[in-house]
């Protein structure tokens, strides 16, 4: 077997299949508190100018036209789209008083437009917020920064890709789910296989330097004959990569989900036949699992930081850019700068509210401590490179690994056993078949996990 080979043992995975972070930070969003304030982010912006280097942008855009029934992200459903003007107004609003923060000149190396759905808005909006965000933040015009935009395909055409390209994006992450027409009406997500492909094929045409599909398994009426299909369909339209998400029908916390019927959802053994099915597809044509849910072709930009030790994680899962702080706009967006986590307020009229009076729209944050810096570097060489060297620990953090770990490496005994994962006094390393599992693993060095509430988090697998 290879090392890129991942076995699949449902039983073992069954027996870990609890719920956990996904790791995208360090504390996690549980630990955000109302307590964090203005004043502390822009104590945090003034600390990250001092340690200079580039920045990365996220850009919230929450409309959708029509409800996924599946999604559990922060929108607003209407088809109205005029909508989009006075929010996006304040997000004008929003960039004037962030960029005042961050000293001029310090390049932007990444842009996310998420939502929602960014392609919601008109070409002239979103020439014109492209536009607003270079007046504001240094963007790069050579084409060399990681620049990605979400797109449905429904709502996007050839002009709309040709476009985006103009006006500087050259990554796309496609939302698909499953291509199967009965999957596709229970969620009432109808999208076909033509228009995807029209919205890949331009991409191609026009250079985008990677294209990314994203599916979920768990949804109902789904079963591993039914998804292999969407597979086949997916391969043919070659992405770069491929984001593999778990459901997690949770319709007490998102009412969209109601609409879901329980008894239409594959059953648990169903589901990780799905699973482990995927994964052998995936690895028979050629990509390599990044981890978690996430993969790549071997010569993907990730992969290839994965294999060099420089793979990072961030809010946009794993990334090449993660040393960026992360400049957050819009409601509900979370940034990460200068050693401070912030999230924006959600509802819209108080985003619009807080603007207006002149002030950042917070809502809650975190500021890191000594020990979470600690922390975060464990779990981030665990999740993006599956080893963990404790000299380097040791020296680098100026500490006595086994001692200052001593719980975590009790918990992580049972795991030993199982051969997820091997320990000695040189370093800790996931097994082949722990990778699945690298969040019940890095939860072992997760200082608050033993006080989380685990129906905040998705199950790991």
């Amino acid at each position: 077997m290879s090392q890129t080979e991942i076995p699949f043992d449902a039983d073992l995975i069954r027996r870990y299949d609890t719920s956990g972070p996904r790791y995208t930070s360090y504390p996690t969003a549980v630990q955000f508190h109302d307590g964090f304030s203005e004043a502390d982010y822009r104590a945090a912006a003034a600390r990250s100018n001092a340690g200079g280097g580039p920045l990365s942008l996220y850009l919230h855009i929450p409309f959708c036209d029509t409800v996924c029934y599946y999604c559990a992200c922060n929108k607003l459903v209407t088809k109205d789209r005029a909508k989009a003007r006075p929010y996006l107004e304040d997000v004008y609003r929003e960039m004037a008083l962030q960029s005042a923060l961050f000293d001029d000149g310090r390049p932007v190396d990444q842009i996310h437009w998420g939502g929602g759905t960014p392609t919601f808005l008109s070409h002239d909006e979103m020439r014109e917020l492209m536009g607003k965000t270079a007046e504001h933040f240094a963007l790069k015009t050579d084409d060399s920064g990681e620049y990605s935009i979400e797109i449905d395909p429904r709502e996007a055409d050839a002009a709309t890709i040709r476009l985006l390209r103009e006006i500087g994006f050259n990554r796309i992450s496609l939302g698909v789910q499953d291509f199967d027409p009965d999957v596709q009406k229970a969620v009432n997500r109808i999208q076909s296989l033509e228009e995807t492909r029209e919205v890949v094929e331009t991409a191609r045409e026009q250079n985008f330097h990677g294209v990314s599909i994203d599916l979920i398994y768990g949804l109902p009426h789904q079963s591993r004959d039914r998804f292999m299909k969407t597979l086949d369909r997916v391969i043919e339209l070659d992405p770069d990569r491929l984001s593999i998400f778990n459901y997690a029908h949770l319709p007490q916390r998102f009412k969209p989900q109601r609409r879901i019927a329980g008894d239409d959802l594959p059953s648990p053994t169903e589901k990780l036949d799905i699973l482990g099915s995927t994964i052998r597809y995936l690895q028979a044509a050629g990509y390599v699992l990044i981890g978690m849910d996430h993969f790549a072709k071997p010569d993907d930009p990730l992969a290839i930081a994965q294999r060099e030790g420089t793979l990072q994680r961030n809010f946009q899962g794993y990334s090449t850019h993660a040393e960026c702080d992360m400049v957050a706009m819009g409601a509900s967006s979370i940034s990460q700068v200068g050693g401070a986590f912030s999230q924006n307020v959600k509802d819209l009229t108080a985003y619009h509210e807080a603007l207006v009076a002149g002030r950042l729209p917070i809502e809650k944050g975190v500021v890191v401590t000594e020990e979470d810096v600690l922390r975060r570097h464990v779990i981030t060489e665990l999740i993006c490179h599956f080893r963990l060297s404790i000299p380097d620990i040791e020296q680098r953090f100026d500490t006595d690994f086994a001692n200052h770990f001593s719980d975590a490496l009790d918990e992580l005994a049972d795991m030993a056993r199982d051969e997820l994962v091997t320990i000695t006094p040189e370093a800790i390393e996931v097994q082949p078949r722990g990778r699945l599992l690298i969040r019940n693993i890095c939860m072992a060095f997760d200082e608050y996990h033993g006080s989380l509430d685990g129906q905040r988090f998705s199950k790991v697998i």
